[in-house]
């Protein structure tokens, strides 16, 4: 399908009439004018044609969330850049500039009333927090948003604590924001496995949602540098066929991040043939997640129980766990060293 591109008062139902003007006409500016621009931003960039990808990448989403609302479509990915999961209310950021899957979904909620969405499930399993799509509906209990990223103790883009399991929601919407924040990088596909059978599906089948849309990153992918962490085509193929059961099958993919071309297409290929019902080997991961992952999905649970009963069961018991990776144990190691003024042999200087 051809990219179409949003109407301006689609996107101002999430965004500021500021931050709507400084996209549409940033790419009529001078290139000295523009770097100016996106040097006052956090992590943006501007070229001649910022302006014409934004509207198309957000009027895109659009289309073909309406399309797979009204039955027109079974399901779709679109294959949209920039993406758009950190653009807040008033400021582009992360390298997005309008956020597609919020303004999808007001779309779907506010605008078109007669397809009976009234319900939506927004999973977010890029490598880094969904900051703008969490804030944009954190008081919205139409909106289950859940976002699985890497946090590191704040220490890992946006840097924003705001990631941590405890924003659960605000008002009406406590209960509806979900964050399952990695302490670490190396997490793959058992670690988002057991993100999903322990906390997403129990939620999302008690939620009954109409449609998901799915913020489908691929920056946490094996191979990826940016993420540094290891989750394998099919293990996206597994997390996106567990999605398949709810809603009907309707789920609509909007490219988020992701920075290895070849991870971003073997693992959008992958979900493709989940989506296209391609017949494949589906194979299950081995079924060991990191020590701090069960931590993790514990914390989470216990946050969430009262809003979500079924989250007050036991987490399974004797599971096989991976201790946490042994950089993240060297790296203390060499700090408190250096702290103490100790040399370190030419074993630690090369590591």
């Amino acid at each position: 399908m051809r990219a179409k591109e949003a109407k301006e008062k689609y996107i101002a139902s999430v965004h500021g009439p500021n931050h709507i003007d400084l996209i549409r006409n940033i790419s009529s500016k001078d290139s000295s004018e523009r770097k100016n621009t996106a040097e006052k931003l956090d992590s943006i960039y501007f070229n001649k044609g910022s302006s014409e990808s934004a509207f198309l990448a957000a009027g895109s989403v659009i289309e073909v969330a309406e399309k797979v609302a009204a039955g027109e479509l079974s399901s779709a990915i679109a294959l949209v850049r920039p993406p758009g999961h950190h653009a807040e209310h008033s400021k582009p950021m992360g390298f997005c500039l309008f956020n597609n899957v919020a303004i999808a979904a007001n779309y779907l909620l506010n605008e078109r009333p007669d397809l009976g969405i009234s319900k939506i499930l927004i999973v977010d399993w890029d490598v880094h927090h969904g900051n703008g799509t969490q804030n944009m509906f954190y008081n919205d209990p139409r909106v289950l948003f859940f976002s699985v990223h890497r946090y590191d103790d704040g220490s890992f883009y946006p840097y924003e604590a705001d990631a941590s399991h405890v924003f659960i929601g605000d008002e009406t919407g406590r209960g509806y924001n979900i964050n399952v924040p990695w302490e670490h990088a190396e997490c793959g596909d058992a670690d988002y496995v057991a993100a999903w059978d322990h906390v997403l599906l129990p939620v999302a089948e008690a939620f009954d949602p109409d449609i998901i849309l799915l913020s489908a990153g691929f920056d946490a992918a094996l191979g990826d540098d940016m993420g540094n962490c290891c989750i394998t085509p099919n293990g996206y193929a597994l997390l996106l066929t567990k999605l398949l059961g709810f809603a009907k099958g309707r789920i609509v993919m909007a490219l988020e991040g992701g920075y290895n071309p070849e991870s971003i297409a073997n693992s959008v290929c992958a979900c493709a043939k989940v989506l296209l019902g391609d017949k494949f080997t589906l194979t299950s991961p081995e079924m060991q997640p990191f020590e701090s992952t069960w931590r993790v999905i514990q914390m989470v649970r216990d946050e969430l129980k009262t809003y979500w009963p079924v989250l007050s069961s036991k987490l399974p018991e004797n599971v096989s766990l991976r201790s946490t990776p042994s950089y993240i144990q060297v790296s203390f190691l060499f700090l408190f060293s250096s702290s103490w003024g100790l040399e370190l042999g030419p074993a630690w200087s090369d590591l």
